[in-house]
């Protein structure tokens, strides 16, 4: 990705910057990198944040209670537009110690063992996928990978997870496409959120009626000593689980297809052959995979009292984001940042977050998303884009950079690019 420099850093646009992209973060992060890792930008539509660019500078965020989530709630907290954020009291939205009691108790639910087992179901239903691509290819047309695999695999997975009972998936769909459609109409989002939410609720009803091999299941008999999830409690982190596990998923497996058959088709070809190389391109995908619109968490922190970090000084009340899109790419954390290395040795990076705010289901992920490339690869080493990438359409508005669709020719012929880095 060539580097546009700007002319002063006090001449930055509002943000988010507008050169972001699944690619990668919008070029000005590596100016800002190098000259004012922490600075502070005008948020379009008003107010003003803090951004966190170098690696070091967000993991001592993350680590610093003086940076508090909970306190992004307050009435008179920074409040910013197009950003989706989290109902409160939700696990993504807590500080410790109630984080950590949360985290404590829901972790028992994301036991090593249940999220290996997982791995032949993924590999099963993302097999009956693909059979059903294949059969709808047989003529030599073109297949959506974001309807017939990506979507419907992610979603598969996350509800069968949770224990939701297939018939119901599809309205789940349309509930999370309506709250993560951050620009839309706000009555929709919020319409979207309560309908989940009110499902959810009962969903948990009944797993308390009859308990099934199910982490919501095992969320509700989850005990650390006499303390035990609320009703409440539970239903937010169901909701958390499903956003997360549903739209991220599915928003990847699409991307880190268009990355390899876009501008890596010999490294394609190659992990249909090499399947142990698999797990290492994954986390190289990860970190260079832009997955958020804003090229951060999307997720305000408050500065609690006044903090020097970066060289900056962060005033109590601001607000705080950190761009983990940015820290991806930082010399000081990789040798060679811009260059997609899927052998690189060590990959310490961020795309999960850090510490005790890293993601519960990063290991689900890391599952779904090595079966996903594995099958895809294996299956269709010849498979190729039939149009230029720069004629595909994104969702405008969403959280995440994702894919409306993306077309693929299975079989046949070599691909390419369409140019553009």
């Amino acid at each position: 990705m060539s580097v546009q420099p700007i002319a002063s850093i006090d001449q930055l646009p509002d943000f988010p910057f507008p050169g972001s992209s699944y690619r990668g973060p919008d070029p000005i992060f590596t100016q800002l990198r190098a000259e004012r890792p922490v600075v502070r930008v005008n948020w379009i539509g008003g107010g003003t944040a803090w951004i966190v660019t170098r690696a070091a500078d967000v993991r001592a965020v993350l680590d610093d209670p003086r940076f508090s989530r909970a306190a992004s709630y307050a009435p008179s907290a920074p409040k910013f537009s197009g950003l989706f954020q989290a109902p409160p009291g939700m696990i993504i939205s807590l500080d410790p110690p109630d984080h950590t009691r949360l985290r404590t108790l829901a972790v028992q639910a994301f036991s090593p063992e249940r999220i290996l087992g997982m791995g032949p179901r993924v590999r099963e239903l993302a097999g009956r996928l693909l059979d059903g691509l294949e059969k709808q290819a047989a003529d030599g047309s073109a297949v959506d990978l974001v309807a017939g695999f990506a979507s419907p695999l992610a979603m598969a997975v996350i509800c069968e997870l949770l224990g939701v009972p297939e018939q119901d998936r599809e309205q789940f769909h349309t509930w999370v496409r309506l709250f993560a459609d951050v620009n839309g109409p706000e009555e929709a989002a919020i319409e979207g959120r309560e309908a989940l939410g009110g499902y959810i609720a009962g969903l948990v009803g009944s797993k308390h009626q009859a308990p099934g091999d199910d982490v919501l299941s095992d969320l509700i008999a989850a005990r650390d000593g006499e303390d035990r999830l609320s009703f409440e409690e539970l239903v937010g982190l169901g909701y958390t689980l499903l956003g997360g596990g549903y739209d991220s998923a599915a928003g990847q497996i699409a991307n880190f297809v268009l990355t390899l058959l876009a501008h890596h088709p010999d490294a394609w070809r190659r992990l249909g052959e090499h399947p142990e190389e698999v797990p290492a391109a994954v986390e190289e995908l990860l970190r260079t995979v832009n997955l958020t619109g804003n090229d951060t968490s999307g997720l305000p922190r408050i500065a609690t009292e006044e903090v020097v970090l970066g060289g900056a000084t962060i005033a109590a009340g601001e607000a705080v984001f950190l761009a983990f899109a940015s820290a991806n790419r930082d010399a000081a954390e990789f040798a060679d940042p811009e260059r997609v290395d899927f052998g690189r040795p060590e990959n310490a990076h961020l795309a999960f977050g850090y510490g005790i705010h890293q993601c519960l289901g990063a290991p689900l992920a890391r599952v779904e998303l090595a079966i996903a490339i594995e099958e895809l690869t294996r299956r269709f080493p010849d498979a190729r884009l039939p149009v230029a990438e720069r004629e595909l359409r994104w969702r405008v508005g969403d959280v995440n950079h994702n894919l409306l669709a993306l077309p693929v020719e299975l079989g046949g012929g070599v691909s390419g690019t369409d140019g553009s880095n």
